[in-house]
């Protein structure tokens, strides 16, 4: 069976939104995907199914943890192929800072209106002297942080209630670290 990894957004961050990695295994197991295994607290679930329409399985894996622990986080899932394809379209494969990296996944090719107002974001950051950048690949914004994410202009746009990627966004983010850790994740 392929395996696939589900990216939660929004759980547990900032005491909003808990949701228990044993819950979330259950939920997963429950809805007969095998082989799940959680990484770290903030969402990330390795599985294995037959079932390859990645949108179909986002939205009963969000339907059912709604149900069940009273969340309701958005899912993208991405199949070990996309996963890996991500890996390999990295547009900064010699950073050598994995928390300087960030893969923001979205669960449908980004709108032409999210692509505009992620360059005008870029574009205002650079006029105040940032090395940020951000690139669309597929269904995956890289978001290149070199001065730290904690520092960066460009995430803080992004990020306003008013920022393509804010809270009413489309996407869920990942530093490399954690998108190479996936990786290994399905490989084992």
């Amino acid at each position: 069976m392929p395996t696939h990894v589900a990216l939660l957004r929004g759980i547990n961050v900032g005491g909003r939104n808990k949701v228990a990695m044993a819950d979330l295994r259950a939920v997963l197991t429950s809805l007969g995907h095998a082989d799940v295994a959680t990484y770290i607290q903030s969402g990330n679930v390795v599985f294995s199914t037959a079932e390859t329409d990645t949108a179909a399985l986002a939205a009963a894996i969000e339907g059912a943890i709604a149900e069940r622990l009273d969340v309701w986080p958005r899912v993208v899932v991405l199949s070990r192929g996309d996963l890996a394809q991500v890996v390999a379209d990295n547009p900064h494969p010699g950073e050598p800072n994995p928390k300087a990296l960030h893969a923001v996944f979205l669960d449908t090719d980004p709108d032409p209106d999210v692509v505009a107002a992620v360059a005008v974001a870029q574009d205002k950051a650079a006029q105040q002297g940032s090395r940020d950048t951000a690139q669309f690949v597929g269904r995956t914004m890289f978001l290149h942080t070199p001065d730290g994410f904690g520092r960066s202009e460009l995430a803080v746009l992004l990020g306003r209630a008013s920022g393509p990627l804010s809270p009413r966004g489309v996407g869920t983010a990942r530093n490399w670290a954690t998108v190479a850790r996936l990786l290994d994740l399905c490989d084992s």
